[in-house]
């Protein structure tokens, strides 16, 4: 049975940091691809960050650039998001992503998000 779970989400101040991680089982972790995706209320769910399966190569959306990063342990099938200086407009459910082949098959495979406000 796959699963992703995150956790970490809350409410913060403006400036404050958090960290997320998504905690994956049920399929080979260490060759599947993951990514942060966001989606705040009344607006289209966006990709946040994304990692390769060897955590060689990350990508960010603009706004979060030099404020988030991403990392994974493949030894804990856990991929983490780093989100420092935040600001109201990260408000969002956040959720992780999998992406990867099996038997020459794609798959993808989503978390159950984690809210994370940002508030004064």
């Amino acid at each position: 049975q796959v699963q992703l779970v995150e956790s970490g989400g809350g409410l913060v101040q403006p400036g404050e940091s958090l960290r997320l991680s998504c905690a994956t089982s049920g399929f080979t972790f260490s060759s599947a691809a993951m990514s942060w995706y966001r989606q705040a209320p009344g607006k289209e769910r966006e990709l946040v960050a994304s990692i390769t399966s060897a955590g060689t190569s990350t990508n960010f959306v603009d706004s979060v650039k030099g404020r988030f990063t991403t990392s994974r342990d493949n030894a804990k099938n856990t991929v983490y998001l780093q989100m420092n200086s935040l600001k109201p407009e990260d408000t969002a459910v956040y959720y992780c992503k999998a992406v990867g082949t099996l038997l020459f098959r794609r798959y993808e495979y989503w978390g159950q998000g984690t809210q994370v406000t940002v508030s004064s």
